[in-house]
């Protein structure tokens, strides 16, 4: 054998470790939670009775409502704060990096905490945000205990911890763009506006893009926040009366606290289903080349 066959088998070898990592652990339990969607809890035999269950339950839609809402409400508001926030910093002229440090911190903070600190300020009767509002003039909210108001809590959460990372992306972005189109813009007599969404917008695209896809794929995947804000040992996540449930707090309720696996195992092929969906479309829209 040559070296260069040699070579070549040697990094055969050492790509095929990680493919088999990945397979085990990635590939292998998709497929068998996909398998084990079509057997009875506790039987044997394929069956279709999980999906019909799934589809008929009242549960279940309001789950997909509700994932849909925190992609609505989260995704947009964690991109306009996240551009907001990375157009303010880039006029800094002095303390850019503690700007940036302040704003980042929330993304690297254990999302357990930063959910038991929210829970704790949003407590009716003790907590910081009903004392400001009460000092305001303001009556005090019921926030995560109101069926009306624990959807939009929880998603205040969420965006105010993703703002930052969003923003970190898009000075990057920021950062990559030529001087040299805002210095002919500005030749050219553009207003401060027209620079934005002519030049720097487009130009942002691929930022974008990508912001978006990720932040939809956590928004259509979020559980940590809504456990910890609104589960308690007395009770399931997801409430009060299913108002906050996602399709992945009600994957983890059926499988794990109703011990109901092949259920939920049909519920995450749905999800599975909907994210890929939801994937391929965001890129055909959103995936665009500006040449200038």
């Amino acid at each position: 054998m040559s070296l260069q066959s040699r070579r070549a088998t040697t990094a055969y070898i050492f790509l095929a470790v990680p493919l088999l990592f990945f397979l085990g652990i990635r590939i292998a339990p998709t497929i068998y939670a996909f398998l084990m969607s079509f057997f009875k809890n506790g039987g044997t035999g394929f069956t279709l009775q999980n999906y019909q269950q799934m589809f008929t339950s009242h549960t279940f839609w309001r789950s997909l409502l509700n994932t849909l809402l925190y992609v609505v409400i989260t995704v947009p508001c964690q991109l306009a704060i996240g551009v907001g926030l990375a157009l303010m910093i880039g006029r800094v002229k002095r303390l850019k990096g503690f700007y940036r440090m302040v704003y980042f911190l929330p993304y690297i903070t254990s999302q357990v905490a930063i959910s038991w600190v929210w829970r704790l300020m949003y407590d009716p009767s003790n907590g910081v945000i009903n004392a400001f509002l009460g000092w305001m003039g303001i009556p005090a909210q019921s926030f995560l205990q109101s069926t009306n108001e624990s959807l939009m809590s929880v998603s205040v959460v969420i965006i105010w911890q993703a703002s930052g990372f969003a923003m970190l992306i898009f000075i990057a972005g920021l950062e990559a763009i030529p001087k040299m189109y805002f210095e002919a813009a500005r030749i050219d007599g553009a207003s401060p506006w027209q620079i934005f969404w002519r030049v720097t917008w487009p130009l942002l695209n691929p930022t974008l893009v990508f912001l978006t896809v990720t932040g939809v794929i956590g928004a259509l995947q979020t559980f940590t926040q809504i456990e910890n804000l609104t589960g308690s040992s007395g009770s399931q996540a997801g409430g009060p009366l299913h108002s906050t449930i996602s399709m992945v707090v009600y994957t983890y309720n059926q499988g794990f606290s109703n011990f109901n696996l092949p259920f939920a195992s049909a519920v995450t092929v749905v999800l599975f289903v909907l994210i890929l969906l939801v994937t391929v479309v965001q890129l055909r829209i959103l995936n665009r080349s500006f040449e200038y």
